[in-house]
Order: structure tokens, then sequence, then C-alpha cells
């Protein structure tokens, strides 16, 4: 039985990924082409590499089929209820830093805070007869986000393309997207609320609870987890 690692296919985070396991000693590499997906660990025996989409990543780990991955902390967050209960957080890995953020037209003067989408969400509904819409790709994150604080009278819109660019095409008053430098958000005049901070991602390396860690896999955890300078968790 192997250790099943699951790390981004392509793009950046993979090149990442693979150079911090590579100064600990531990080289990953892609084998075949690009569209393989398929790839090697070299330095410690007993571990295999499985290579996925980041989105794909926390399914694979709430299922047990992996037994650590490489993800960004939103996406976890995002797709799996009850997240600590099904990954453990091994370690943070310093890249893929971004915020999710609440944003509105620029052009909202009067909006600036939370409170102030709330009051523009209640008479918003009372002028136009049904809710602000706000576009994401992140429901649950937001979701819970906007009742923590208090926002009401809004719809989530589902937005798996451009999300900026939903206002300008009118099928959304607001967004809430990842963003690194917000000037994708200006150039299509929308300004980040100032409390609107939903998240503040990175990739991390998690560990599924539901994997199969009889006494081999956690053997090569512990080898693993020295090499890379992590304490091994104690309650799998």
């Amino acid at each position: 039985m192997m250790l099943k690692i699951g790390v981004p296919s392509k793009g950046r985070l993979m090149e990442k990924t693979f150079q911090w396991f590579g100064t600990r000693g531990i080289a990953m590499r892609q084998t075949g082409n690009d569209r393989e997906y398929s790839g090697a660990v070299d330095g410690i025996d007993g571990v295999e590499l499985v290579l996925l989409s980041a989105g794909e990543i926390p399914r694979e780990l709430s299922a047990g089929r992996i037994h650590l991955g490489v993800t960004g902390s939103d996406l976890v967050r995002d797709k799996l209820a009850d997240w600590p209960a099904q990954v453990a957080e091994l370690a943070p890995l310093g890249f893929g830093h971004a915020d999710l953020v609440l944003a509105v037209p620029a052009a909202w003067i009067d909006v600036d805070t939370l409170d102030d989408l709330d009051a523009a969400a209640a008479a918003f509904r009372a002028t136009h007869g049904h809710r602000l819409r706000i576009a994401t790709k992140y429901h649950r994150l937001v979701r819970d986000f906007l009742t923590k604080n208090g926002v009401a009278d809004y719809q989530l819109v589902d937005s798996q393309g451009a999300t900026e660019g939903t206002v300008k095409n009118l099928t959304a008053e607001a967004i809430a997207d990842i963003t690194s430098t917000g000037e994708t958000l200006r150039a299509n005049h929308l300004k980040v609320l100032s409390d609107g901070l939903i998240h503040q991602s990175q990739a991390v390396l998690f560990l599924a609870r539901a994997a199969d860690w009889g006494p081999q896999n956690r053997a090569t955890l512990a080898t693993l987890c020295t090499r890379l300078g992590l304490t091994t968790p104690a309650n799998l």
C-alpha cells in the first residue's frame, strides 16, 4: 500500500509544490506528456504522486482516496462542509497567496462596509422587487461570511467564468472573488469593501482523515514528516 500525495496537475501551483518538496530532499516530477497527469517521487520509499486539478483535491481528500494533498485553503473551506473533521492542515506552503473579497461597483460611493451593503441590499429589493445578486464561485464561504456579518436580502449567483465581468454584463450587482493584486477589479470599476476580506488563501499541505492509515502508511508518513520538518499528527 502506497501513501498517495495529490498535487495540482499544472501551472505555477504544480511548479511551486515540486520546488517546495524538492528543497527538502523529495523530488517530484511529471512523467509522460502534459496530458497524462502521471508523476513520480524520488528520495523516499512508499510514496506515490497523483496529479489532479486543484479543485479535485479537496474531494479526493474527503473521500480518503489520497492521503495527503496540496491545494488552496479557500477550496478546502468552500468545498468541504465541516472541513476540520475531514482534513488536517499539515503545513502552509507559503505560495499561492490570494484574497477572497467582496467587491461592489466603484460608483456606489455610499457603500463602503458590510453594514452599508446590507442597507443597499434592502433598498435594492424594495426598489426592484428581487434580491441583490452577488456572483461567486465560493458559495459556502461567502454565505457563511455574510450570515456571520448580518447581511440579508441577497442571492448568490453561480459564476464559473470571469466573475469580475458579471456586474458590467448586468448579471450581478456585486461579486465575491479571489484577487491577488486587485488590478482586475479596478479595471472592471469595482472596489473591495473596507471590511470585505472573506478569506486569505494560500497553498496548504492537507492530510485526509478518512484515508487508510494502516501501520505501513503511518510509518511512511512519519518518515515523510521528519524529512519535511513537520510534526506527525498524533490522532489519525
